[in-house]
């Protein structure tokens, strides 16, 4: 959230074949600019620590949310899950 050009952001676990799980982010883009995901994983990893950095950035036009504004993580997740027989 602290890049310029980012308006909105989410992150998830998202199924791994070597961890696990690993970190995705959503991320809604401000009007006007246009965002590289290595540009805002590079970003993330100036100021987190690796292990908490998205290994994948996917730009989206809106994040779900429920009627109090809360973004709905599970909606964004359920896709990657749906296939597995476990769920982390």
């Amino acid at each position: 959230m602290t890049h310029p050009g980012v308006a909105n952001a989410a992150a998830v676990g998202v199924p791994d074949d070597v961890w696990g799980e690993a970190v995705k982010a959503f991320v809604v883009p401000k009007p006007g600019f246009t965002l590289k995901e290595q540009e805002l994983i590079d970003h993330c990893k100036s100021r987190i620590s690796s292990y908490k950095k998205p290994k994948s950035i996917e730009l989206v036009t809106e994040l779900p949310v429920n009627a109090y504004g809360k973004i709905m993580r599970r909606q964004l997740k359920e896709p990657y899950w749906r296939d597995r027989d476990r769920r982390v």
